[in-house]
């Protein structure tokens, strides 16, 4: 029986597209492409997530591989993208409120930088929240069987009584590996609802 949903954040409770974020910052299309290379798609910027880098040096290694006038988008997104845009996923907050009032446990475990509680808290929903597992503050990432393991450990959960639903397969097979069963979120709720329903979660099935 199914007792404890875990939710994924970016993708899943909250939108995260990196050049939806760089949208803001109003650069030509040369630089928005030089930024999606050297900020979002470095190895600094798993690191953070990672936790075995610090913000200063994640931003100067980025910075160094840019040009000048380049390097306060740096600082301002990789310090504070949620200031850019923190849009939530349409349909999460209900589904969410729907399931602890039914009793589940809720639990977030997310690939995110030691940064994550300085916004956590603005996501609608979030105060529903039992436990939260942040990769950075263990050293693990998704989909490592290890950061699974560190979740059920920390809250005392059984691994078949867990549902865990993310927007990437390859976290999704993770959790699997782990004895997790789970679902793939494409951004469609009344799906995800339906898959919630067939692991014999007691939601309301939501509109086709």
């Amino acid at each position: 029986m199914i007792r404890n949903i875990i939710f994924d954040m970016g993708g899943v409770l909250i939108h995260y597209v990196p050049r939806e974020i760089l949208s803001h910052l109003k650069l030509s299309g040369e630089d928005e492409a030089l930024l999606m290379r050297e900020m979002f798609n470095s190895v600094e910027w798993v690191r953070l997530d990672r936790g075995t880098i610090s913000h200063e040096d994640a931003v100067a290694a980025m910075q160094a591989r840019l040009p000048q006038h380049l390097h306060a988008a740096v600082e301002q997104v990789v310090g504070g993208w949620w200031e850019l845009e923190l849009r939530p996923m349409e349909g999460m907050e209900p589904l969410l409120a729907e399931l602890k009032r039914l009793g589940y446990g809720l639990y977030l475990l997310s690939n995110a930088t030691a940064r994550q509680p300085e916004y956590f808290d603005r996501i609608p929903g979030s105060q529903y929240f039992d436990g939260r597992i942040i990769s950075a503050h263990y050293k693990l990432l998704k989909p490592q069987k290890e950061i699974f393991d560190t979740l059920l450990r920390e809250y005392g959960l059984q691994a078949e009584e867990c549902f865990f639903v993310d927007d990437l397969n390859i976290n999704i097979e993770g959790a699997v590996c782990a004895g997790i069963a789970g679902a793939v979120f494409d951004g469609d709720v009344p799906r995800l609802r339906r898959a919630l329903r067939a692991a014999g979660v007691a939601v309301e099935l939501g509109e086709n």
